[in-house]
């Protein structure tokens, strides 16, 4: 996790005249390209310092989620997203896994976090013992009102944990609260918070298919001991566990965390929950050239690939062996999609796509960038509800893929949620090449050439709706209808 803002590394980096930074940056020529209102001139070369509220993560690790501000009710549609996991089928122990897609919102009164986790076989007791309660399906969320909290656990490190439950009424039994002690160890706590369960699938603890189950957390800020929610832009740590149970036995499963790096009892291994929108304060230099970048233009190689149900829900592959492996390499035709209901899942999907900066010019500051795709289609046409229009984010990913490899299973995850349209569903085919669609990304654009890397990214949704796919032309079709990036850049 990182231990400085990634602000205070750049005016490090400045004032050291280039020495390699923190996060391993090689501030060559790239580095000049850190877009900024000021400038110093260094052997003849003029460094741009960002004005960039919080830091994009670009390559370092952290994994951030970015929760958006509610005046009244959570809208699920547009809260802030992060997923992990894998569809894996059940055989021999333990390989045995679930996933989990995490939406995350506040108000003036609480921080709202609500997981899918897909899940073949569900299992819940329903007698509950407080201490044991991970034995069984479950989740647990872990949180330190600032960041960066320290090791070992004080009383400002809490962990919120809520069980699977059936038909029971009061949840009170299935979840239980915990703080830190001080001593790196976890003690019970009476600290006020709800929870919600549903499920969806045959029925749980037995042994036929299910298809998972959803808790809702409602954490108050009057217990975390605020009297409300904390300016926007503040960091705290987060982390997620989900538990997994699929047999009478309590077979061993390991339990699936985000992030990855994840160890409940150290709050520094944890991600980052940032409260707000992030902002970019394009640099205050002269516009001097404009870059597009497009798969076959001038020779440029754009990589992606769609991972999930496509536009046909998985139809015709086994969900649970089948659907989570299969590869979409060469598809002309993509659907990013997501659903309120986890039942559901298989119609689920995610598009990937990884643009090199190499025909960006160096030394330069990133003044804007945007990423345009061209939509022709949408599910639900012709149903009674009909479509509706879904807000589709995107995403910086930091680790490469293989485009004839990718899928739902091993796909990277999502490093910071960046942006997000409004895209509405078409009553009509549009006219050739569809409908352009654009995200602005020029702080993830700025912060990947500064760190001399591609511009990796993934579009995904919160979708409530049944019907939210949105179809979009990919860059193995037509070139008219390729998505493509504007960089516009400059300097002094």
């Amino acid at each position: 996790m990182r231990t400085l803002p990634r602000w205070i590394v750049s005016l490090f980096l400045v004032s050291a005249i280039f020495l390699v930074g923190l996060w391993g940056m090689t501030w060559s020529n790239n580095a000049v390209a850190n877009a900024s209102v000021g400038a110093s001139a260094t052997g003849g070369q003029s460094v741009f310092l960002p004005l960039i509220e919080k830091p994009v993560n670009a390559g370092l690790g952290v994994r951030r989620v970015n929760a958006p501000y509610y005046n009244g009710s959570i809208w699920d549609t547009t809260t802030g997203i992060f997923w992990f996991g894998r569809i894996i089928p059940i055989g021999s122990y333990p390989d045995v896994e679930t996933y989990t897609d995490v939406r995350v919102g506040y108000t003036d009164t609480e921080l709202y976090l609500r997981l899918s986790v897909f899940d073949r076989r569900l299992w819940y007791n329903p007698n509950p013992q407080t201490d044991a309660l991970t034995n069984w399906d479950s989740a647990a969320i872990y949180l330190t009102p600032s960041n960066n909290a320290g090791n070992p656990l004080n009383a400002n490190a809490h962990q919120f944990v809520a069980q699977l439950n059936w038909w029971e009424s009061s949840r009170l039994p299935w979840q239980a609260a915990y703080q830190g002690d001080g001593n790196g160890n976890w003690i019970a706590s009476t600290i006020p918070f709800t929870t919600e369960t549903t499920w969806r699938g045959n029925a749980p603890n037995d042994n036929t298919d299910d298809s998972g189950w959803v808790p809702i957390f409602h954490i108050p800020f009057s217990s975390l001991g605020l009297a409300g929610p904390p300016p926007q832009g503040t960091t705290w740590n987060l982390g997620v566990t989900v538990y997994n149970r699929n047999d009478a036995v309590n077979t061993f499963i390991p339990p699936k965390t985000w992030p990855e790096t994840l160890v409940a009892n150290q709050p520094n291994t944890w991600g980052q929950l940032y409260f707000g929108t992030p902002t970019f304060t394009p640099p205050s230099v002269t516009p001097q050239g404009t870059t597009t970048i497009q798969n076959g233009l001038n020779g440029v190689t754009v990589a992606d690939d769609e991972v999930g149900g496509n536009t046909m829900c998985g139809q015709g592959m086994d969900i649970w062996s089948q659907w989570g492996e299969k590869n979409y390499a060469g598809q002309t035709q993509v659907n990013v999609q997501n659903q309120e209901d986890v039942a559901d899942w298989p119609c689920y999907s995610k598009y990937y796509i990884t643009f090199p900066l190499d025909s960006v010019p160096s030394n330069k500051a990133i003044i804007s960038s945007t990423l345009t795709m061209y939509q022709f289609g949408n599910a639900g046409q012709g149903w009674n509800p009909g479509p509706l229009p879904s807000y589709i984010q995107v995403f910086t990913v930091t680790q490469d893929w293989s485009q004839t490899a990718l899928n739902w299973n091993n796909a990277p995850l999502a490093s910071e949620n960046v942006g997000g349209s409004w895209v509405n569903p078409l009553n009509t085919l549009p006219p050739w090449p569809g409908i352009p669609i654009t995200w602005d990304v020029t702080r993830a654009a700025a912060a990947a050439y500064a760190s001399g890397q591609p511009l990796r990214l993934v579009l995904y949704s919160a979708d409530t709706a049944r019907h939210s796919g949105k179809y979009f032309y990919s860059s193995s079709a037509d070139p008219q209808a390729r998505p493509w990036l504007q960089v516009i850049w400059g300097g002094p």
